[in-house]
């Protein structure tokens, strides 16, 4: 059988196709476990009395529920496909390719933005309407190629291999949710067995075997596990206050008038709104609530060729729960 060698098409595709959802098996068990460790071999075997039992049992159920339901959104949710009136047609494609003048290209580029009345604030470095010559699609703005998934995303923030998808537009608040519940979930699975570590260690508490080793292994698990949610917790925190992507906090964002790091922030609450929404009822919950429709910003500054302005734009455009769809990661900018 010959294999084609496309990385996303034929037998070679599938599998790595296959291969890329290990991660999310390994997570996925890991978590399995984690429920069988502590509902069975903490609560049920190893707790003694009801009045500790059922409040653990309780808050443990909450907990994981909101984590689950975090995590799995981020894997599912498709991330943010950039439609189709962003494409070049035939034509349009023969025009480009068929010069090698950089600013032929350039004139071409700005031309078919201008006929599609397409909503390109950002340029690149060289002040050109940004294009993606893989996917012959030109970028919205904050729009990247990911090399992992072979198309361009809206609001790119970084391929994680561990959810099998590109954090972006559409899921990028579930991430965020993923990471706060994962952190308070293995924190506190650590806090409520550290007591039956402890006298575990000290060999103070009689327990079978299987259970000892269990909860043991289920401490060092969950804080492990918790130092490494906290670090992106907080930094991806930082992200939102700030109005940024991952790439962007690598590489700023080019405007007509030039590179600005801060070209998207409107202040720490209206970053926070763009992302989780203005409505307090869905703040904690992974739905999705986050402002805009994924292909326009409100700016910092004004655009005066696009005629935008620095309000933080009302209501919730083309984005919708059904919309919506269902690290050190690979990135192509």
């Amino acid at each position: 059988m010959v294999c084609n060698l496309s990385p996303y098409k034929g037998c070679c595709g599938f599998f790595v196709k296959a291969f890329k959802w290990l991660p999310v098996l390994l997570i996925s068990s890991i978590i399995v476990w984690s429920y069988y460790a502590y509902v069975v071999h903490l609560c049920l075997l190893t707790v003694e009395t009801d009045s500790v039992r059922y409040p653990l049992l309780v808050f443990y159920h909450i907990i994981f529920f909101l984590f689950l339901w975090s995590y799995w959104r981020t894997v599912w949710t498709v991330p943010g496909p950039v439609p189709p009136r962003f494409r070049l047609t035939l034509v349009e494609l023969e025009n480009l390719e068929g010069t090698e003048s950089d600013d032929e290209q350039k004139r071409i580029l700005e031309q078919v933005a201008i006929d599609k009345d397409l909503p390109v604030a950002m340029r690149t470095i060289h002040g050109s309407v940004r294009y993606c010559d893989r996917c012959s699609v030109i970028k919205p703005d904050r729009a990247h190629h990911c090399s992992m998934c072979g198309r361009c995303v809206l609001k790119m923030d970084h391929h994680c291999p561990w959810v099998n998808n590109c954090v972006a537009f559409f899921n990028y608040k579930f991430f965020v949710l993923f990471l706060f519940y994962g952190f308070l979930y293995c924190i506190f699975v650590s806090l409520s067995t550290l007591k039956f570590f402890l006298q575990f260690w000290a060999r103070s508490f009689e327990s079978s075997g299987q259970s000892k080793f269990h909860i043991l292994f289920l401490f060092f698990v969950s804080s492990m596990f918790s130092i490494s949610l906290c670090s992106l917790l907080v930094y991806h925190i930082h992200l939102v206050l700030n109005n940024r992507t991952t790439l962007e906090a690598f590489r700023a964002p080019v405007f007509r008038r030039g590179p600005d790091k801060d070209g998207f922030s409107l202040g720490k609450s209206g970053n926070l709104q763009e992302v989780f929404g203005d409505d307090l009822k869905k703040l904690l919950f992974p739905v999705f609530s986050s402002l805009g429709d994924g292909l326009t910003f409100p700016q910092r500054l004004p655009d005066l060729e696009m005629g935008t302005n620095n309000e933080v734009v009302g209501g919730r455009g083309k984005g919708s729960d059904a919309a919506a769809g269902g690290g050190g990661e690979n990135l192509r900018v």
